[in-house]
C-alpha cells in the first residue's frame, strides 16, 4: 500500500531588495570607459527636487507623467517613494553631475506584476534621462544602459530586468531594443497602454560593448 503526500510547497519568490541608504547616499560607484566616474545615489526629495523638477517638466518627458505636478507635490511623491522597500529612487551622476533618474521596483509589489508571470529575480526599472553632460562621449546612451544593467543585475538575487514603456514612446522601446533587450508581449496598466521588454543577464553580457548611437 502507498500513502499519498501533499505535493511540497511552491517555493517563495524570490524578491530582490536593492542596497539602498539615507537620501543622497552613494549606492555604486565606478569608472565606465569612455564617460569616466559614475555614481549612483538615493535620490533626496529636497536636495535634487530643482534638478528633478526641471527634467520632469522639459520638453520630450510627456511620457514620464509627472510634469503636472508642483515641486511641493513631486517631494512628497519621492518622500513617499522613499519610505517604502519595494520601490526605490536614484539619481545617476557622472562625478557629481546629475544625469538620469532611476527608479526601481519589485514587480511583485506592482501593478506591472498583474500583467505577466513574474520570475523570481526580476527587477523593473525606469529611466529618465536628464543630461548627457558638458561633453558626452560617442555611445553615451549605450555606455549608460550597460552601467545600469552591470550595477542592477549585480545585485544580490537579481536575475532579469523588466522595462515597460509606452507603447507612443518609440525612442525608449528602440533604445531598450539596442541594449539587448528582448521585447514581449503589450500590455495595459492603469495610466497607459506599455510593452514589456527583459534583460537577463547573458544577453547584458553579450550587449556589453556599446556601439556608438
Amino acid at each position: 500500500m502507498t500513502t499519498a503526500h501533499p505535493p511540497a510547497a511552491a517555493p517563495a519568490p524570490e524578491h530582490v531588495r536593492l542596497a539602498a541608504g539615507p537620501p543622497g547616499a552613494t549606492v555604486d560607484e565606478r569608472v565606465v570607459e569612455p564617460l569616466g566616474l559614475v555614481r549612483t545615489t538615493v535620490l533626496d526629495p529636497v536636495a535634487d527636487l530643482d534638478t528633478i523638477h526641471a527634467w520632469v517638466t522639459q520638453p520630450g518627458t510627456e511620457f514620464w507623467g509627472l510634469g503636472h505636478l508642483t515641486r511641493e507635490e513631486l517631494s512628497e511623491l519621492y518622500a513617499y517613494v522613499d519610505s517604502l522597500e519595494t520601490h526605490h529612487a536614484f539619481v545617476v551622476r557622472l562625478g557629481d553631475e546629475p544625469l538620469a533618474l532611476l527608479q526601481t521596483y519589485d514587480p511583485h509589489h506592482d501593478p506591472v506584476g498583474e500583467c505577466y508571470p513574474v520570475q523570481p529575480g526580476d527587477v523593473g526599472l525606469h529611466l529618465l534621462i536628464g543630461s548627457r553632460g558638458s561633453a558626452p562621449a560617442p555611445g553615451f546612451t549605450a555606455h549608460l544602459m550597460s552601467y545600469l544593467a552591470a550595477f542592477l543585475l549585480g545585485q544580490p538575487g537579481a536575475r532579469r530586468l523588466v522595462v515597460e514603456p509606452d507603447v507612443r514612446n518609440d525612442r525608449a522601446v528602440a533604445r531598450m531594443v539596442r541594449s539587448g533587450f528582448e521585447l514581449g508581449p503589450e500590455i495595459d496598466l492603469p495610466d497607459k497602454r506599455a510593452r514589456l521588454a527583459f534583460l537577463t543577464a547573458d544577453a547584458a553580457a553579450a550587449a556589453a560593448t556599446p556601439v556608438p548611437r
